[in-house]
């Protein structure tokens, strides 16, 4: 046991959040976990996206997927090191692979397991971080429920904390592609983070930027429906554009150079075509509205969509380990494993240590910095 318990707020109930309040409390700390959702889960728990007025923006949503998402990596290597991903006989998506009702499947029943349900606060938005001069305290955290109807008065309330994590995860705020001559095309533009069925886009020639996993499953996904389905990509295609094997009216070219006022979608190797759609396949940036743009005593910023300055991804080094991140890096394949170690290492070897002691963890000074990307 610390010698100290301490009162940590947990931004966040997905993944991250999730197993740094079981770390936590295994530490003999008091976590609480604020969700905005109505259920823990994360980006995992689907929302039908009903229209929104911000086709390009969160639109009132945290969640990213869409029906057909399925995992791309096995279950296998997204479940926890002592709760391992398994099927379940008789129930739920058997598939080595599975769609993403069963991830949420299975995160919900890891927080009924270890009875995490009760520390967690649903439908409450955090709305500010702020340090705390004037009490034994670091930290006050300003939050308010989600359950209000439109139109409800708000109320904020207030909270001490002597340390916060940061969990809230990267798959909420769109990135967008630059397109030169954009504010004049009379075409529907869209980011897969409002995509959730390909119904919409019936009879309709659509143009779809990027082919990572998300433009992958989305161009198929509408290619069934859809007159054509162009997908604009950053690796060079061949020199004429080509047809992909499983879909004849799906195409690859070279990325976008132009719109133009006729509804003409312009690709770098000169080919067009006019378009209905253009869809936005291009992923996210990180964003943390609750710390403030302008708050020089956190002193985090994202820049390029580099979050920084972080050591080893996770604590500012003139806070630490008063504040932290969990879950930052995109390009991790076993990211329920990571969440973990971080969660381990952070609490274990620095809330049970004198913040004095800091510089053990960090040898090479506070001047150098790691960013994430």
């Amino acid at each position: 046991m610390p010698s100290r318990s301490v009162h940590v707020a947990v931004i966040g109930a997905g993944a991250a959040g999730l197993v740094a309040a079981r770390e936590l409390r295994r530490a003999g700390h008091l976590p609480v976990v604020f969700e905005r959702a109505a259920a823990v889960g994360g980006t995992w728990v689907y929302d039908d996206g009903a229209p929104t007025d911000d086709p390009l923006g969160a639109g009132g949503t945290h969640s990213s997927l869409y029906a057909s998402l399925r995992t791309n990596i096995p279950r296998e290597c997204m479940g926890f090191f002592d709760f391992p991903f398994v099927a379940v006989e008789g129930a739920g998506d058997p598939r080595r692979y599975p769609g993403h009702e069963e991830v949420l499947r299975y995160l919900q029943e890891f927080a009924r397991r270890f009875d995490l349900n009760g520390l967690v606060r649903l439908e409450t938005e955090v709305l500010r971080v702020r340090r705390d001069d004037t009490s034994a305290a670091s930290w006050r955290v300003s939050y308010r429920s989600t359950k209000l109807p439109d139109g409800g008065s708000e109320q904020v309330e207030d909270e001490a904390f002597d340390a916060v994590l940061v969990c809230n995860g990267h798959f909420a705020e769109p990135r967008l592609a630059d397109i030169t001559g954009i504010d004049g095309w009379p075409g529907k533009q869209i980011h897969s983070h409002s995509y959730r069925v390909p119904d919409p886009f019936q009879g309709q020639v659509v143009v779809i930027i990027g082919y990572h996993p998300s433009g992958m499953d989305i161009s198929r996904d509408i290619a069934g429906v859809a007159k054509e389905v162009h997908v604009a990509i950053r690796s060079e295609p061949p020199f004429e554009m080509h047809r992909t094997t499983a879909h004849a009216n799906l195409w690859l070219h070279s990325m976008i150079e132009r719109a133009q006022k006729d509804g003409s979608v312009v690709f770098q190797d000169g080919s067009r075509v006019k378009a209905d759609v253009i869809l936005h396949c291009t992923g996210y940036k990180y964003s943390f509205p609750f710390l403030g743009d302008d708050d020089e005593t956190i002193g985090i910023h994202v820049d390029d969509n580099r979050v920084g300055p972080l050591y080893k991804h996770v604590f500012p080094p003139h806070l630490a380990p008063q504040i932290s991140f969990i879950g930052l890096p995109f390009k991790v394949s076993f990211i329920s494993y990571l969440h973990q170690l971080i969660g381990r290492v952070s609490l274990f070897h620095c809330f049970n240590s004198k913040a004095t002691g800091w510089l053990e963890f960090y040898p090479e000074g506070l001047s150098s910095h790691q960013k994430t990307r």
